[in-house]
Parts: C-alpha cells; structure tokens; sequence
C-alpha cells in the first residue's frame, strides 16, 4: 500500500528523527540516498523502514535491488510525499531508519596493531563524517568521539561519510574513560597540535596508535596534551592558521599507513 499523505503517522515520525533530541529518545537514524543505504545493508546492518518512491530511481537497476529487501520492510510513498520526507535536494528515492550504530567502548574490537581515532569535541557533523570516511579507506579500527557536539545521527554525518558510520566502528566516551581505555589497551596517544615542534612525518607510527585530534578554534584541551605520548604539528606556510579537522586526520591517518608499508 502506497502513503499518499504527508499526515499519515508514519511520515510524522520520520520527521520528527530530523531532531537531535528525538535521535536520541529513540535510538534511531535517518539514513537517505540508494549508495548509503546499499553500503548500510551490506555492512550487515537491519533497517526498521525503508521508504521508497520508483519515480525518484535513478537507474532502472535499483527496482531490482529494491526486490531484494524483505517486503515487510519496504513502505512505498509518492514522489511528493518523499520530497517531504528527504533533507537532500534531488532525492533519489530511498530513505531507511536504522538503529544509530553505537558501540560501548570496552566493546570495541581492535587488531593486532591498531589505529584509532579520536576526536575531542568536533562540532560539525560534515567533518566528523568526513573522518569516518577517512577511517573507513585507511582500515582504522575505530573512531571515539569525545564530548562530541555531533551526534553520530546527524543526516550530514551520514551523508559525508558515504555510508561509512556503518563500516567504522564508532563510539561516545568522556575523555577520562578514553584516556584510561588507550592506556590499558597500550596505544601510543599522538596529539595534533600546532604547537607542536616534530612534524607528523618525524614521529614513530609503526605500532599501536590513536591520533587524537580537536576542534579548529581550539584545538585540543590541556587534559589531552599533557597526556599524550607524542606532540605533532602539520606544516603550515600560507596565511590562514588551521587546516580543516578531516583533513588534518587524513594526513595523519595516511602517514599511519604509509609508514606502515
């Protein structure tokens, strides 16, 4: 049966999980766009809903892999009723709530050796997901977000990330319990500030690392700096002061990798 109405309860519920707070009284996400959702299904992840409207495919095989996905979870809407529902502009015609993927960190499985990130009150959903899709490319184990001020919800999360918040394992912490959780698990905490005085491409990331990395305004908060087992700054030699947080994590990330080539 197909939803013609942008009253039907169904709609309102979806929504409403455009807010942070009924993210969170819930549990559950938004996840929009046929290559997110496809990279969802295939980490093994079971959506509650999957809306859809064929007048929006884009591609006459996704009728396919729409018949693929259990009837019962599929709720068929008008074009109309789907261009409410959507925060994209040009939807494509698929939409599914998922539970928010959320692990405990004493859960988090990790590697012969390692590498983690860690973000210390990143505020933008687009970066955070961003850095997700870094992890995701790099192979790192996860990513602990620490007083986050995204939630890992947030629909620009999931959209800059590609679908990889599925594919990463993720996780909230204070940064106590972070701090306390990389000491027993033996990770060497690199901090990323420019502060710093050893280039990132001087330090040692051959073994058991977490790159810790903070907000662009501010950086990192003392209890992270003086923690740390090692300070790295990026080379920086034009005007502006900062590079973007997913692209500094990148560059961290990626000499993680080249360095263990």
């Amino acid at each position: 049966m197909q939803i013609t109405s942008l009253q039907n309860t169904r709609i309102k519920q979806l929504l409403a999980l455009r807010e942070r707070k009924e993210r969170e009284k819930t549990g559950l996400m938004l996840v929009e766009g046929y290559d997110e959702l496809m990279t969802a299904l295939a980490s093994g992840s079971v959506p509650r809903e999957i809306f859809y409207s064929t007048a929006l495919f884009r591609d006459p095989a996704q009728g396919a892999a729409l018949q693929s996905i259990p009837e019962h979870q599929r709720v068929e809407v008008t074009a109309r009723v789907f261009e409410k529902i959507a925060y994209r502009n040009n939807p494509d015609g698929w939409l599914a709530k998922f539970d928010i993927p959320h692990k405990r960190l004493d859960a988090l499985r990790l590697s012969e050796k390692p590498c983690v990130i860690v973000s210390e009150g990143v505020e933008k959903p687009g970066n955070l997901g961003a850095m997700l899709r870094t992890a995701d490319a790099a192979g790192v184990d996860a990513l602990i977000s620490c007083d986050p001020l995204a939630d890992w919800g947030n629909p620009n999360v999931v959209r800059a990330s590609k679908g990889a918040l599925f594919t990463v394992q993720v996780t909230d912490a204070s940064n106590a319990e972070t701090l306390a959780w990389l000491r027993e698990k033996g990770l060497q905490i690199v901090a990323a500030t420019p502060q710093a005085t050893l280039s990132y491409t001087e330090a040692n990331f051959t073994g058991a690392t977490a790159i810790v990395v903070g907000t662009e305004h501010e950086g990192l908060t003392d209890e992270w700096l003086q923690a740390a087992d090692v300070r790295v700054q990026i080379p920086m030699f034009g005007k502006v002061n900062s590079l973007n947080v997913s692209i500094a994590t990148a560059l961290l990330v990626y000499e993680v990798v080249r360095q263990r080539r």
